[in-house]
């Protein structure tokens, strides 16, 4: 009589690709050795304080820097943070609820909804790559519930990361795109070495939209050929993750005070007021003005959020679920201004700044042709250990723009060299991954295998194109407003 052995249960990652076995312990020594960005972002402004002394900037003139810059960002830091909680808002309305609940039943099979959680998420990073984030996930969860599919949920869950890690950067909600066209938005002294750049000198060149219509095209492909098959895919249930709906409890009003937070009164009426300011914004000005104004961005998918959740206590609801997103961005964004204003403002006995350095150093290893690949390869790396687009240009923008003046490169392109290098780290960098892992009951573990593939493919292309695009566009000094 045979006996028969325990049923040992496999390793999920041996079934996975050599590629993807690779991302997945690469994650895993990231998750274990890498501490949270926020001592990052504290080492830098050590190393940059430690740069401008051994510079021979006087030590107060660098505490100084750090003292006025680190509130000189403000503005912009809430703007970022309303970027996040209007994406939440509207995402997560009743109405755009609904219509994932349709576009979830378009896919016919698991690897071609993989494919289309791509494409949706891609296409909604356009608008805003907080909208991104949670689309995307609620839209793998809805698809997961379709449990004849069999689609692999990690599979699905890094394809709804992918606007945030392919294409946001090329769209509306670009943060460096968005700081260069509002001059009251950038620090004072990067306003000379820049000056202000409209979106049709960096997102809607058609330089842009092609890399962006590239990146679209590549990515849905990779996602689709990447998603395991029914017989080996893992999914929601196989990782033991609830995908059904979470409805919020608002309850009764109880006291007449609570009346008005279950009325859509107030909402209408401050859906009038806000509206008509709007309308008035893009009936003075182009749209691609108007859409440029963070402020003016912003209102509008608050307000769009406030109309679709049509009462106020969904509203504010779905407010508190998202201002927890934006925790990383309150506290760093001041840091990265601090970091900014000691690059560029304490000077030693020469009249040189630390950023006047670094300048110096990328001219004298550079060409304008060869521009382009080494700040594209500068900010994919260093985009990794900062992984924060609009607070990273603070740090770049000082040294990079300078040398892209002296080198004679375009300006609003050497923003999009910077636009199309960051999302790349964004790929296997938990940070930003971690409003969507709280959506799928995922860890950053399970998805990153998928991610680092598209990684391998989009880094060789990527600085391709930005470097063979550059010989296309022409260098204009920078336009003071």
């Amino acid at each position: 009589m045979s006996t028969l052995k325990p049923e040992r249960r496999a390793d999920p990652a041996a079934t996975e690709s050599a590629l993807s076995r690779a991302g997945i312990r690469f994650t895993a020594w990231a998750e274990k050795w890498f501490p949270d960005a926020f001592i990052f972002v504290a080492i830098a402004v050590v190393i940059v304080a430690l740069g401008a002394l051994a510079n021979g900037a006087p030590a107060p003139a660098i505490a100084k820097s750090f003292g006025d810059g680190f509130w000189s960002l403000i503005p912009f830091t809430m703007q970022m943070a309303f970027v996040t909680i209007g994406g939440y808002v509207v995402a997560t309305a009743p109405p755009v609820q609904a219509l994932i609940d349709r576009l979830a039943s378009i896919p016919k099979t698991g690897r071609g909804a993989v494919g289309f959680v791509a494409a949706a998420t891609m296409l909604s990073s356009f608008l805003s790559w907080g909208l991104s984030l949670i689309f995307g996930g609620l839209l793998a969860r809805a698809l997961a519930r379709r449990t004849e599919l069999r689609m692999d949920y990690r599979a699905a869950g890094a394809a709804a990361y992918l606007g945030l890690g392919a294409t946001w950067a090329m769209g509306l909600s670009s943060s460096a795109a968005q700081l260069q066209a509002n001059p009251a938005s950038l620090p004072k002294a990067l306003l000379p070495i820049t000056g202000v750049i409209p979106f049709s000198e960096t997102i809607f060149l058609w330089q842009s939209m092609l890399i962006a219509l590239v990146l679209f095209v590549m990515s849905v492909i990779i996602a689709y050929a990447s998603a395991p098959r029914p017989n080996t895919a893992v999914t929601a249930e196989d990782l033991g993750v609830s995908v059904e709906r979470e409805k919020p409890d608002l309850g009764r009003p109880e006291q007449p005070g609570e009346w008005l937070e279950h009325s859509p009164i107030l909402t209408v009426l401050l859906v009038v007021i806000a509206g008509a300011w709007i309308y008035q914004e893009f009936a003075r000005q182009s749209w691609i003005t108007a859409i440029s104004n963070l402020n003016t961005y912003n209102l509008l998918f608050i307000t769009l959020g406030l109309l679709l959740h049509w009462r106020p206590k969904r509203f504010l609801v779905a407010v508190s679920k998202a201002v927890p997103a934006t925790a990383g961005i309150l506290i760093q964004f001041p840091l990265y201004a601090a970091i900014s204003a000691m690059l560029t403002g304490p000077k030693n006995a020469a009249g040189i700044s630390v950023s006047e350095v670094i300048t110096h150093a990328f001219v004298s290893l550079n060409t304008t042709g060869s521009f382009p690949i080494s700040m594209g390869v500068y900010s994919a790396v260093l985009g990794f250990f900062v992984p924060s687009g609009g607070g990273k240009w603070l740090l770049e923008a000082p040294y990079v723009m300078q040398a892209a003046n002296e080198l004679q490169v375009h300006l609003g392109w050497a923003v999009m060299v910077y636009n199309a290098a960051e999302a790349l780290p964004n790929l296997i960098n938990p940070f930003w991954m971690l409003p969507l892992l709280g959506i799928l009951g995922l860890k950053a573990r399970d998805i990153v295998g998928f991610s680092f593939l598209q990684l391998l493919i989009h880094l060789p292309v990527v600085l391709f194109l930005l470097w063979a695009l550059a010989f296309t566009l022409t260098y204009h000094p920078p336009v003071m407003p």
